[in-house]
């Protein structure tokens, strides 16, 4: 295959199938704009050349010497320079793309591609060149990848793109990096724009030697390729998740039936799929009926297409009739949860995107992972929670995961799991009195101590809503994502783009904060032991008649000397209820054995007199795992729980009396 490279403002051709370009910037004047130069080769994302979206060629350093092109960040938000290279709509055959780069130390870099040839659609790859020497890979569809990368040098950053299999690659220096599969497999341009990520993280990156190549497909008759496997839910070992696969129609006959086979960690499903109408070149994702339960280490789970429109002998490129991707789930450290804490408002027309990443995390990481939503400038907004987070950003939506830098809401799956391999100071559990005639609560947040600390470490504990529903039109959401312009977005974009209120349910609704954002300066002595456990009580005070109960979420935190969030507990209100005001009857004293567990527990439940009571086992996060009902005689009895059903992680044992609670914590190994 020859290719014919053109340097300065070079042209697309065609020799032997393949279309190359090539510019190294060296034919451009410096210290003029580029795009202006380029005989149409380049363009910004107005479509206007020699402004402010125009970049400069610079001259100040080089691969090829003597130029360049040189981006940073000079407003809020990122640019203004907004550099776009069209390739044409690409989603069957090969690209390849390189081109140098050199981010400066404490600087940030960023490009993105887009999917449609219409600007402003559809992201298909984000990638951050963090001021911490990480290149984060992501997309609004889940893609999640992270790559160290090396600030203040030159290197070569390529990307090779196999569509039909939709198989990418990051290499730098020619050494690969990271290979995934992409739930966008389709580009159209490249938009480079300096991302201001808030000082002192603005961007400063140098580009160099910038070049691609296209190599086109050759549809064939029959031809049903596997372009994606992976899992629906979080990463995590012990999950139980569904398999996702995806196959296209890279034939010009359509694909009426076909069988799937996948594999994973020695257990195999087969499944046959009829009736299908799968058109050339279109994509569908055909569910399988297993779910598989990730296992700890690395397990590769596979999936292979068979037996196409009824033909026992392969379709015409086998090569693309199996997929497979290592999967390699983290094990939490005991007792960890994490925090992701969103900026939102009704106002704010992005804000969609920050509902529905809460969501996703909310159905992947539950066990493991709260989310608050605070929001502003709108009915629900609570100015005790909402101003002191609101210091952290110039704009919404935004989320802060465990109190980190801000970030986008997409980008916190990668941070959650990050944080969630590191082990905390403390296990948090919570314990509640209510009295529903007067709807007084206080809240009992405990801290269990796993390692030495001081006085600097502060509680606090927050309250959450789901389901809150309303009627005004403060309740009305804003919604960009209307209509599918921006993109798919949890289903947004078939909502108009001002959702009514009566189409709309907030969840994860921050209602409260006790003693407040920073937390109790006296929640603990001087010294802190490893094994001792602390409580502070935290008085709410009188519940608004209008917060529903039911749907409350009690949410202790733990915060470092450093004002970061070490760790949380959560669980619904209804587990965490230790007593009621009403209640006559005497709470029974229980004491729970061996904890931690590693097969059966025991409970020793002292009554005063006989009673039916239950036992409830809950995770932290308010999910009932399982429950069971004792008729005991007064006195002392000893309960067995099976545990050996549950996951290693932190569970909460409820026994209850007729209306009187008692909540003990208990960690399974």
């Amino acid at each position: 295959m020859k290719k014919i490279t053109f340097l300065g403002a070079a042209l697309c051709f065609s020799l032997a199938n393949a279309q190359t370009f090539s510019d190294n910037f060296d034919s451009y004047t410096a210290g003029q704009k580029m795009a202006s130069q380029s005989a149409g080769a380049w363009t910004t994302w107005s479509g206007a050349v020699g402004g402010a979206e125009d970049v400069m060629v610079s001259s100040a350093d080089a691969v090829s010497a003597p130029n360049s092109i040189y981006f940073s960040s000079s407003v809020s938000g990122g640019g203004p320079t907004d550099l776009i290279k069209n390739f044409g709509v690409l989603n069957t055959g090969q690209f390849s793309m390189e081109f140098n780069l050199k981010v400066e130390t404490g600087k940030a870099a960023y490009f993105n591609l887009q999917k449609t040839a219409t600007l402003g659609q559809i992201w298909a790859l984000d990638c951050n060149f963090k001021d911490n020497g990480t290149l984060l890979i992501s997309n609004l569809e889940g893609l999640d990848v992270s790559v160290p990368y090396t600030s203040g040098t030159w290197f070569k950053f390529k990307l090779n793109i196999n569509f039909n299999t939709n198989t990418w690659e990051i290499l730098f220096d020619n050494v690969s990096k990271a290979i995934f599969a992409n739930p966008i497999n389709q580009i159209a341009s490249i938009d480079i724009f300096p991302v201001d990520q808030d000082a002192p993280f603005s961007a400063g990156y140098f580009i160099d030697d910038f070049q691609y190549t296209i190599t086109p497909y050759t549809i064939t008759n029959l031809n049903a390729s596997l372009t994606y496997v992976g899992i629906n839910g979080g990463n995590v070992t012990g999950n139980n998740v569904a398999k996702k696969v995806k196959v296209r129609n890279l034939g010009t006959t359509a694909i009426t039936s076909l069988n799937i086979t996948t594999n994973y960690n020695g257990v195999t499903e087969n499944k046959s799929f009829s009736a299908l109408n799968i058109a050339s070149l279109a994509e569908v994702e055909l569910a399988m009926d297993n779910t598989i339960t990730l296992a700890a280490g690395t397990n590769s789970l596979s999936a292979t297409v068979s037996v196409v429109n009824g033909s026992a002998t392969p379709d015409d490129n086998p090569a693309d009739d199996i997929k497979s991707v290592g999967l390699t789930p983290l094990t939490p450290a005991l007792g960890k949860m994490v925090v992701s804490e969103e900026g939102t408002g009704t106002w704010c027309q992005w804000c969609p995107r920050g509902a529905v990443f809460m969501d996703r995390m909310h159905a992947a990481y539950s066990n493991y992972w709260v989310g608050i939503a605070v929001h502003n400038g709108d009915p629900m907004a609570f100015p005790e929670y909402d101003t002191p987070i609101g210091a952290y950003t110039n704009g919404y939506p935004f989320a802060l995961v465990d109190r980190n830098p801000k970030i986008d809401p997409s980008e916190m799956e990668p941070q959650i799991l990050n944080r969630l391999m590191v082990a905390p100071t403390a296990l948090i559990s919570s314990s509640s009195i209510w009295n529903p005639a007067t709807r007084e609560l206080k809240v009992y947040v405990s801290a269990d101590f796993q390692s030495a600390a001081t006085n600097n470490y502060k509680l606090a504990c927050a309250l959450t809503e789901d389901g809150v529903t309303g009627t005004t039109s403060g309740y009305n959401q804003k919604n960009a994502y209307a209509g599918g312009a921006s993109g798919p977005m949890g289903g947004y974009e078939t909502k108009p783009f001002t959702v009514p209120a009566a189409q709309m349910v907030y969840d994860h609704v921050a209602r409260a904060i006790k003693p407040s954002f920073e937390g109790s300066g006296a929640s603990f002595p001087a010294t802190v032991n490893a094994g001792e456990t602390h409580t502070v009580e935290f008085d709410f005070g009188i519940i608004p008649a209008d917060w529903d109960m039911s749907k409350m979420n009690v949410i202790g935190l733990l915060m470092a000397p450093d004002g970061k969030i070490d760790n949380a507990g959560t669980a619904s209100f209804e587990s965490t209820l230790s007593s009621s005001a009403l209640a006559a009857i005497t709470t029974p004293e229980v004491t729970l054995y061996p904890n931690p567990v590693a097969g059966d527990a025991y409970l020793s439940v002292n009554m005063e007199m006989q009673s039916e009571v239950e036992v409830t086992i809950y995770t932290v996060s308010g999910q009932k795992m399982n429950a069971s009902k004792h008729n005991l005689k007064a006195g002392s009895s000893v309960l067995s729980l099976d545990t050996k059903s549950l996951n290693p992680g932190v569970y909460l044992v409820k026994v209850n009396s007729k209306g009187s609670f008692v909540t003990k914590r208990m960690i399974v190994k």
